[in-house]
């Protein structure tokens, strides 16, 4: 008898495997949603599937009657810009944060202490030193998702660095490698690949603290428009936006995964990494 342990399931059946609990959770919400629209035609706390649909293409069609503009994709472009920008800043203090901490005990021991300091700290708490310090404006946003995300992706990197095997270390040097050749011709080459794989798993993290960001200053951007309809109960409106921001995540993370298994084909295939 095969063991439960050893069993794989096929590539349709992974697929099929997958797709079962978000089944599984749409059949729920129908189900709750009849209920309620059967007692309150006019509840607006579960619309439906086709109120929600219709509300998403006003928003993705219709101009703003104030600004002439369509209000999902400006909300949209708002919030990719400072996500790309703050994850793109975090990405490369990581980097070099990172590479110099792992490869460098003298660095390592003046800055690792403060990083470690700094990632116990609620982002959070410090938004408003942040509004105040630089304002209601952009920079306060990136600023909130460099600091979530940066001492994540240094103490990532700095722990790859130390786990590497120090033969890798000792055959540079003895072939004559500088310590400056040691970092990018041994460490950057196998951190990089790696940076990318924490990035991922910092998304979701850098996406919250955008969110919270836009919901308390902001004039556009998704978790802008999410905290302006709640006032109205606009759940046709929120949970739209809810999905839609979860699909740009999911194709932001997989736009990663494909570079990483583009650039890198060596790091996924000694991983074992199939995401």
């Amino acid at each position: 008898m095969k063991r439960l342990i050893n069993s794989t399931p096929s590539r349709g059946g992974r697929w099929l495997l997958g797709l079962l609990p978000f089944v599984l959770l749409g059949m729920l919400y129908l189900s709750l949603s009849n209920a309620r629209l059967a007692e309150n035609p006019n509840d607006p706390l579960l619309p439906t599937p086709a109120k929600m649909a219709q509300s998403f293409h006003h928003l993705a069609t219709a101009e703003n009657a104030r600004t002439g503009e369509i209000l999902l994709w400006s909300d949209t472009l708002a919030s990719l810009e400072r996500i790309v920008i703050g994850v793109g800043i975090s990405a490369l203090i990581g980097l070099i944060v990172g590479i110099l901490n792992g490869g460098l005990p003298l660095v390592r021991a003046k800055l690792s202490p403060l990083v470690t300091v700094a990632s116990l700290i609620p982002p959070m708490a410090l938004l408003p030193i942040l509004f105040i310090a630089f304002g209601t404006g952009e920079a306060a946003k990136i600023a909130l998702i460099v600091i979530g995300v940066t001492p994540f992706l240094i103490r990532d990197l700095q722990g790859h660095a130390l786990r590497l095997p120090d033969e890798q270390l000792i055959k540079a040097q003895t072939l004559g490698a500088s310590s400056w050749q040691v970092l990018l011709r041994v460490l950057l080459p196998q951190l990089t690949p790696r940076l990318l794989n924490a990035t991922r798993l910092a998304m979701g993290t850098a996406w919250l603290f955008l969110i919270a960001a836009e919901a308390i200053a902001a004039q556009e951007g998704l978790g802008y428009r999410i905290f302006l309809v709640r006032r109205y109960l606009s759940m046709d409106v929120i949970l739209p936006y809810v999905a839609w921001i979860t699909l740009l995540a999911f194709l932001l993370d997989q736009l990663l995964a494909w570079v990483s298994r583009l650039a890198f084909p060596w790091y996924h295939a000694s991983e074992g990494d199939n995401a």
